[in-house]
């Protein structure tokens, strides 16, 4: 089976990557893998400073248009952890590709998110 993945990149502003990445791993992720969005990976860019990916999953082009729009319209992310995201992002790129099950589980495996 493949799998549609959205490959989002940010660039933050300056001196907020901690930060970020702490609403992130604390709690985003949980609370998108809570409703069921298929986080593959996330975490801090090897090549840049202030940079950051976010990797997720979906079964079709449809699911990829439904659950993130369920998910941001929610009363629990805008009144949560969304300021603490969205006021530290300079600018973002969304990438979408689609993938065999085996290339999304070897992502998960070599990029494992830090705490």
């Amino acid at each position: 089976m493949n799998r549609l993945l959205e490959i989002r990149t940010y660039r933050l502003k300056p001196g907020t990557l901690e930060a970020f990445h702490e609403a992130v791993h604390e709690r985003a992720v949980p609370m998108l893998r809570s409703k069921g969005m298929d986080v593959v990976t996330y975490g801090r860019s090897d090549h840049e400073e202030e940079t950051y990916h976010l990797v997720r999953a979906y079964e079709s082009r449809e699911a990829l248009e439904a659950e993130p729009a369920k998910f941001y319209g929610s009363s629990e992310w805008r009144d949560g952890p969304r300021s603490d995201l969205v006021d530290r992002i300079e600018t973002y790129l969304n990438t979408l590709l689609w993938a065999s099950q085996d290339t999304v589980d070897s992502m998960r495996t070599l990029n494992p998110p830090t705490p």
